[in-house]
């Protein structure tokens, strides 16, 4: 796990000295990445630089060291990532005629014995792992940029400059673009309107127009002599998806869970391959305690494992996931925060995730990073386990919804819609409360108005796609919100890949797995994860164990109504049933109530009529009357106004003094409101 940067010149060449100098700053921005070693790598002659920051994991010599040539000196590799059949890759390269005179251990070394036998792509296909790269050709002069299949490394890249100026940047995080001298620096606002909608900026767009984040699955290629590009598909999630479907595992359930458990030990097991020590984190849910039984099964010493747990009893797993390590015997560490110390993490979020990111734990994804990063330097997640194996529970819930409304006509829904949008939320609101005592317990609701108006929201669906769109989205209407925006289109609002074949619980499980999992749960694991030097694994995500999901029958997931029916098959072979069944609990945190207490005077300084106004990216009176609204109690806005502070943070953030990376004012007033 590392960190890569680069850029191509269009004007060629350049001295040296000055092409190492502007890698070697924009390299050191990923210093967090890779604290181990730093290389730069340029051709002044062809106006190509390289980069390099190296965590070192596996083969923690120098021969590990990047930018890494190809035995020929044909290729110049930086790679950030693991490939975890690399050994085996070996073996298949030292079968030719000419085994490789290999010089060291590491996978960077494999994959590019891999380039010079079968090429890029096809080395990149036969390859097992997660990984961003950029490679040199020096005889063709082309620069690949790479990136795993679903996205579990990051990779920036777009065309900033004018003329002779004009230059190719890339990078893992885009504080390493913003380095470079030539970088724009424009805040695209159609992407902010994404932003608004999901809480993140999903592939390929960014904050910054004309910077593009490389989808998962895709090799991108640039003509160095000819400044021409071509993107291109070397494996699509909505094929191999639509695929698993039409091509059904013939086999019983019974048969399932035992080719489940082989797939997922296998994956295991070949991520827990280390020269440093390693780890995982642990919630005591199905997910990360299936893959921390498989851990434990193939190790002969106790696993490092690790919680955060919380005083609020609302939010706290963290006795869950103690009594999960002690019925497997793991080395378990946890640690208990208040609320406070959760709400220290916000003034750094911004250094961390560099653009603007407002999925909220990641306050506790910090914080479990930080304490693991403490006793290891790498640890295993269970993330992806929901959407493989359908574990949401919205999933159920608008498949139930769809089917009940669209039994009616959708003029009468709309009407009805019209009928309680009608009245106001307070006046709902009103008569919720004279009407309520009067009312069985069971139908007594606190924001009845707001429960009403956003049950309006769901009859006006025209598909169970829209109906999926609006639960998932913040502000339903971004562009009433973004100034002088015109919302982009992506898979799930309005320009889906091909999923025909697939039902509606399908087709959502689908549309998580492209937008939701990539753009944010991994977004947010490997920004802090990487925050503070900690590799994160994620074993559900071998390619191998995804297309094999996608091929069992949806009733070998939700079956009678439990979610993840054949994972669970496979954890009770290692955990009590009884350890594990339990209501499903997010990885959150109570943002709206923080902001009616000890945050509030933070979100002023930020949601300040005058300041929105001046800066000129939101309708400021919209804003205000969310603010207001939810400060009284009256609505309940955390998610859409944690998506603008956010956002606000973020700009704050810009303007600072790159030297200390926080504005001091602002600090302050932070600081104080979460001591």
């Amino acid at each position: 796990m590392c960190g890569l940067t680069g850029f191509l010149k269009a004007d060629i060449f350049h001295p040296r000295e000055e092409l190492t100098r502007l890698v070697a700053r924009m390299s050191l921005t990923l210093a967090h990445r890779g604290p181990n070693d730093a290389g730069h790598w340029c051709d002044p002659v062809h106006g190509i630089a390289l980069g390099h920051r190296r965590l070192a994991i596996i083969d923690v010599s120098a021969a590990g060291h990047q930018p890494m040539q190809s035995p020929s000196g044909r290729y110049i590799l930086v790679f950030n990532g693991e490939i975890y059949n690399h050994l085996l890759l070996r073996k298949e390269l030292d079968g030719n005629l000419l085994p490789v005179p290999w010089r060291g251990g590491s996978d960077t070394e494999t994959l590019l014995a891999g380039f010079e036998q079968w090429g890029i792509r096809a080395t990149v296909e036969r390859a097992v792992g997660m990984f961003a790269l950029a490679v040199w050709d020096r005889q063709t002069r082309n620069l690949t940029l790479a990136r795993d299949r679903i996205g579990e490394k990051p990779l920036y890249y777009g065309w900033q400059g004018q003329g002779k100026a004009r230059v190719f940047l890339f990078g893992s995080e885009l504080k390493a673009l913003r380095a470079h001298p030539a970088f724009d620096d424009i805040i695209d606002r159609d992407a902010l309107c994404l932003q608004m909608r999901h809480g993140y900026i999903p592939a390929p767009y960014s904050i910054y127009k004309n910077v593009f984040k490389l989808p998962p699955g895709c090799l991108l290629t640039v003509a160095g002599p000819s400044q021409e590009h071509a993107l291109s598909v070397y494996w699509s999630a909505a094929s191999q998806m639509v695929d698993g479907v039409n091509r059904p595992f013939r086999g019983s359930p019974e048969q399932a869970v035992d080719a489940l458990e082989v797939l997922l030990r296998d994956a295991v097991g070949a991520q827990m391959v280390s020269d440093v020590p390693l780890g995982a984190f642990l919630s005591g849910g199905v997910d990360s305690s299936t893959v921390t039984a498989l851990m434990q099964a193939q190790s002969a010493r106790p696993v490092k494992t690790f919680s955060i747990g919380f005083f609020e009893s609302d939010f706290n797993e963290a006795h869950h996931a103690k009594a999960v390590a002690q019925h497997l015997g793991t080395e378990h560490t946890e640690l208990y925060v208040s609320a406070a110390q959760a709400r220290d993490v916000i003034p750094s979020l911004q250094n961390t995730y560099d653009e603007p990111f407002s999925d909220s734990s990641q306050l506790p994804t910090v914080l479990v990073a930080q304490l693991a990063r403490q006793h290891v330097t790498v640890a295993l997640s269970g993330d992806a386990g929901d959407e493989l194996f359908c574990g949401y529970n919205r999933y159920q819930l608008v498949d139930a919804l769809w089917h009940r409304i669209s039994a009616a006509p959708l003029f009468v829904r709309r009407l009805a819609a019209r009928s309680i949008t009608g009245v106001s939320v307070e006046s709902w609101n009103r008569a919720a409360r004279v009407l309520g005592p009067g009312l069985p317990r069971a139908m007594r609701f606190q924001n009845t108005g707001d429960k009403l108006h956003k049950g309006a929201q769901v009859m006006n669906s025209a598909s169970l796609d829209a109906l999926y769109l609006g639960l998932v989205s913040h502000w339903d209407d971004p562009q009433a919100l973004v100034r002088s925006a015109t919302e982009p289109l992506t898979a799930l609002n309005g320009d889906p890949p091909e999923l025909s074949a697939l039902n509606g619980l399908q087709r959502m499980m689908a549309l998580d797995l492209l937008t939701y999992l990539p753009d944010d749960i991994l977004v947010k694991v490997d920004r802090a994860a990487m925050s503070v030097g900690l590799e994160t694994r994620v074993p559900f995500l071998d390619h191998r164990l995804v297309e094999f999901a996608w091929r069992l029958p949806q009733s070998y997931k939700l079956r009678d109504g439990v979610t993840k029916w054949v994972l669970r098959q496979v954890l009770y072979r290692y955990v009590p049933k009884a350890l594990i069944e339990r209501p499903k609990m997010g990885f959150g945190i109570p943002v709206g109530d923080w902001l009616r207490g000890p945050l509030r005077e933070w979100g002023e300084v930020l949601l300040a009529e005058s300041r929105l106004e001046r800066e000129g990216f939101f309708e400021p009176k919209l804003v205000r009357r969310c603010w207001t609204e939810h400060l009284s109690g009256h609505r309940n806005w955390q998610y859409q106004l944690w998506n603008v502070l956010m956002f606000q943070a973020w700009l704050e953030h810009r303007r600072a003094d790159p030297r200390t990376g926080q504005d001091a004012d602002l600090a302050d007033h932070l600081t104080g409101a979460v001591s």
